[in-house]
């Protein structure tokens, strides 16, 4: 069987390095794992797209350096499921059957025993040998487990209903694993069971409800299990008297110190919680970006970051990578994925650390949800800074309505230099409000030119950002101020020399413009001057090509000046043009 792996470029803030791996293995084969990396100087995102149509769990086992996923299959056929197992590189080295549907994966304190849950019993691997080791016999469930491992227990769920479309409101238990043996532990909930551990948090076991229509006002909850039976702590549930403000749980995290507790909440984005009592964290995060839903979210092991997965439309941002600390205002780093090769969406409960915290395991699927990619994501070792330098030019000296003008700078880069061409964003402000304007790729040395064509007459103010990258952090915006004129217009005559006063004469001409197209339906004012005085004339009309022609019967003999004047619009300056004819008997 062969995984295709290779580099992807996100929508927005992403620059990578092109990456192609495959590897042909029997289900049973091993590859040895690579040497470990620290954090990568440049930031990347490999991506192996994973052989399977549904998902269930994701487990990271740092010593070994293997990523477990596991193929839940039907229930309700005794599919066999299966475990795949990639290293860090996102080949795929080994794949475990189970017996039947595999639903939730822990890895033990240690690292060494890796647990499935099946319909009917918790298995056991070596993660040395990969091998089965064990397999306990648990109460029957057809609706999917959840697994944690938290003080020298495995903890898992179990639900039944006749349908699948009745497990989102079936009564789940909670049960537990010690010594080989099964253990019930009598604490139920109606709707499924999210369960969190972490090593930052050794005797304790988080519990979140998930909502539904049996229970519109879901609860979180934690246990303490270092001793043989676990003993609840405190809880919270979120509505108010209202019944607004209820908790739409997707997931939830342990931070590294095991003071925190994050949960992607689908109705409110990423709360942050001290997992003490659950209370609001005094400094919460930033909201998503407009559109996103959150999905997931992962503390890496390191501290550092937090990761924190949506569900977004288009080039809002599924992923962002930022600093654990929400008052460290970094920017975050940001994932699109749009298609057919990086998936639409991160998957709930679909993203795990390395323990060193110098990647991330971001499983995305497809809008129908039947397909799913791997993302072995690295953050770079450092963000640097970035600045406009110089200031801000604008090409044409006067710029008018309908042309092109040309807003010139440069951007200076700190660190490494971008393994792709970043972009300067911008925005231009008049007095019918603000609208953004095409980016701009900054070239080798750091210039670059954003291009616009003004849309109205007077002062329009150009403010240009440059959002930063995976390396970068955002520069401080820059402005410049551009007056913009009316495009300039021309009115072109060709008249005879002479003309008889008995015949007449006929001047034909042509009216041009810069800037939009002139409107249809144009007239221009005629002025005839000779020694009697001057009068005007009946006006001409203009055709669509701008052409046009005077006709007259001079009133005397001698010199008859002809002006023809064009009054102007909004956009457009006034002109004219004279032509002077000798007129005979």
């Amino acid at each position: 069987m062969s995984t295709s792996v290779r580099s992807a470029r996100s929508r927005r803030r992403v620059a990578s390095t092109l990456v192609a791996l495959s590897l042909t293995l029997g289900t049973t084969g091993l590859v040895a794992a690579a040497a470990p990396a620290a954090y990568a100087a440049e930031a990347s995102d490999v991506v192996a797209k994973l052989p399977i149509s549904s998902y269930s769990a994701l487990a990271v086992d740092s010593a070994r350096e293997r990523v477990y996923i596991a193929d839940k299959r039907s229930f309700y056929y005794n599919d066999k499921g299966s475990i795949l197992v990639h290293n860090f590189q996102g080949q795929r080295v080994a794949t475990l059957t189970g017996t039947g549907p595999v639903t939730g994966l822990a890895l033990s304190a240690d690292g060494a025993t890796l647990y499935a849950g099946e319909r009917d019993a918790i298995t056991a691997y070596d993660t040395g040998t990969l091998q089965l080791t064990g397999r306990t016999p648990a109460y029957s469930d057809n609706c999917g487990r959840e697994l944690a491992f938290s003080g020298g227990k495995e903890w898992h769920t179990r639900a039944n209903a006749q349908y699948d479309s009745e497990c989102a409101y079936a009564v789940h238990a909670l049960d537990y694993v010690s010594g080989g043996v099964q253990s019930v532990t009598n604490w139920n909930v109606t709707g499924r069971m999210l369960l969190e551990s972490g090593p930052g948090a050794a005797n304790r076991l988080f519990m979140g409800q998930t909502k539904n229509e049996k229970a519109t006002d879901p609860a979180l909850t934690s246990f303490d299990t270092s001793g043989e039976t676990p003993v609840r702590g405190d809880a919270r549930r979120f509505a108010d008297a209202e019944g607004k403000g209820g908790l739409d749980l997707k997931d939830l995290a342990v931070s590294a110190d095991g003071k925190h507790l994050a949960v992607a909440d689908a109705a409110h984005g990423t709360r942050l919680l001290n997992s003490g009592d659950l209370s609001d964290a005094a400094t919460p995060y930033q909201p998503l970006p407009a559109g996103a839903v959150a999905s997931a979210v992962a503390f890496s092991g390191d501290g550092k970051y937090i990761a924190r997965g949506a569900s977004a439309g288009g080039s809002t941002p599924d992923l962002l990578i930022q600093p654990a600390d929400p008052a460290n205002g970094t920017t975050a780093l940001e994932f699109a994925y749009e298609g057919e090769l990086d998936g639409n969406r991160i998957v709930p409960r679909g993203m795990e650390w390395s323990a060193d915290g110098s990647r991330l395991f971001a499983l995305t699927t497809n809008a129908a949800g039947n397909a799913y990619w791997l993302h072995i994501i690295q953050p770079p070792a450092a963000q640097y800074d970035s600045r406009f330098t110089g200031g801000l030019t604008s090409t044409p000296a006067q710029a008018v309505v309908g042309e092109p003008v040309g807003i010139r700078g440069r951007l200076e880069l700190d660190g490494p230099a971008p393994a792709e061409p970043v972009q300067v964003t911008a925005v231009r402000t008049d007095a019918d409000g603000t609208r953004r304007i095409a980016a701009a790729e900054v070239a080798a040395d750091g210039t670059f030119t954003v291009l616009d064509v003004p849309a109205r007459v007077g002062e329009s103010t150009y403010t240009l950002s440059f959002l930063g990258d995976l390396t970068h952090r955002p520069a401080e915006d820059v402005s410049l101020t551009v007056s913009v004129a009316k495009a300039p217009s021309a009115i072109t005559l060709t008249a005879p020399a002479e003309a008889s006063k008995s015949t007449g004469l006929e001047i034909t001409g042509k009216l041009t413009a810069q800037g939009r197209p002139l409107p249809s339906g144009i007239t221009l004012a005629v002025q005839r001057a000779d020694r009697l005085g001057t009068g005007a004339l009946t006006s001409v009309a203009v055709a669509a090509d701008g052409t046009f022609t005077l006709k007259d019967l001079p009133r005397v003999r001698g010199s008859v000046t002809y002006t023809v004047s064009y009054a102007g619009d909004d956009v457009h300056e006034a002109s004219s043009a004279e032509a002077t004819v000798w007129v005979r008997r």
